[in-house]
């Protein structure tokens, strides 16, 4: 179907420029206060750093994601608003910028980069072959390149439909998903484990991928919710109806759900097990001021959404919605923190003035990114073949 065969009432227009200057202020507090922390206590911000290194990933890389799951399924329900998450996957081109910290201080964050302690140690020798600085950079290279060359391939063809409407460019896409998705199941798994895991390289998971895969899921769906709400009450995306909510909503629902179900497998698998070598991990989250904290992780990680979302009118209501995609962020960085920090220190958890400039920064950094990579664009794919079916939608 040719772009003129469908009137759709959509004027593109751009962001207001105190966005621009909202993202950049935050995103400026934020590098100072993380320049600062890195005087005071490197080996601290290193490990916040990690935090949000992991945090942005779950935003771009699970935004691309998303982008390839609606060409293979042959979702409808979703193509008015996909060029939001085009928009959000765009936050992959900042991710080797903010995983440089990491990788200087990879000395700092991981026990394994000591040589003369892995020769003394029978495990981590039996482990070298894999985790080394030299593996370990070209792992961390191979990550960045796939997502940014998947990046720049689908959301270009994307933007060439608006100009033609021809249907070759959603088959071009479907191919290209295809070949993505694999590639996303490897690089996400395997960034997890080198990056968190591997912090504790006595100790491991073989469901730890899911894992985070499930709060990948729930940070892009909660972030991309955030926008596509605020967006069509801005004027933004037309055509967008209760409906097209209630998928939204019932989709962060599902993952609520599957989050809980694979968080509560893993541990319910070591703690059946009681060996020592496997539930320690468990242990440091359990002592001291974790134990506190991890009781309110799992409130503010799986309660909260799960009663938020429960019902189906919530997950149609605007209000719900905004806030829910809102803490789904909120959520993803307290179980980050959960997952990295006690490394850092057994003792039990703190909070400084450290801490508070990855937020910010991170904050500013979507917001920037979000508005320079829609700037002059169109909000909503007018190209598509499936715009009007999308937009007629009903459950």
């Amino acid at each position: 179907m040719k772009n003129s065969e469908f009137k759709l009432d959509y004027t593109q227009k751009d962001l207001p420029a105190y966005l621009l200057r909202l993202g950049l202020g935050l995103l400026a507090l934020g590098l100072v206060i993380v320049v600062a922390g890195y005087f005071v206590d490197h080996t601290r911000s290193a490990f916040n750093n990690l935090v949000y290194l992991m945090f942005l990933t779950s935003v771009g890389v699970g935004a691309l994601f998303l982008i390839a799951a609606e060409y293979i399924i042959g979702s409808v329900w979703s193509v008015p608003f996909r060029r939001i998450n085009e928009f959000l996957a765009a936050v992959v081109l900042i991710l080797p910028l903010v995983a440089l910290p990491v990788y200087f201080h990879a000395h700092d964050l991981y026990h394994w980069t000591h040589l003369e302690e892995v020769m003394s140690d029978k495990i981590l020798k039996g482990k070298s072959a894999y985790l080394n600085m030299e593996f370990f950079t070209i792992r961390i290279i191979f990550f960045f390149a796939i997502w940014m060359l998947f990046y720049f391939v689908m959301t270009r063809i994307s933007k060439k439909q608006d100009k033609t409407g021809d249907q070759k460019y959603t088959k071009s896409n479907i191919k290209m998903s295809a070949i993505f998705l694999p590639f996303f199941a490897i690089t996400v798994t395997f960034a997890s484990i080198d990056w968190m895991m591997s912090l504790e390289p006595h100790w491991f998971s073989t469901i730890y991928g899911v894992y985070y895969f499930a709060g990948t899921m729930l940070t892009a769906l909660g972030g991309a919710t955030y926008a596509i709400v605020k967006l069509t009450e801005k004027g933004y995306l037309t055509g967008i109806k209760p409906d097209h909510y209630y998928s939204l909503g019932a989709l962060m629902f599902a993952f609520v759900n599957f989050w809980a179900y694979i968080a509560f497998s893993q541990y319910m698998l070591y703690w059946y097990a009681n060996m020592p070598e496997e539930t320690f991990w468990f242990i440091d989250r359990w002592q001291n001021g974790w134990m506190t904290y991890t009781l309110v992780m799992m409130v503010i990680r799986f309660l909260v959404p799960y009663i938020a979302l429960l019902s189906q009118p919530a997950k149609m209501r605007p209000g719900t919605l905004k806030f829910a995609g809102l803490w789904m962020l909120f959520a993803q960085v307290v179980d980050l923190y959960w997952l990295v920090m006690p490394t850092y220190d057994k003792g039990g958890f703190n909070f400084g003035w450290i801490e508070i400039g990855y937020p910010l920064a991170a904050v500013g950094a979507i917001i920037t990114v979000f508005y320079l990579r829609s700037r002059g664009e169109n909000f909503m794919p007018i190209g598509d073949p499936k715009l009007k079916r999308g937009i007629n939608f009903r459950l």
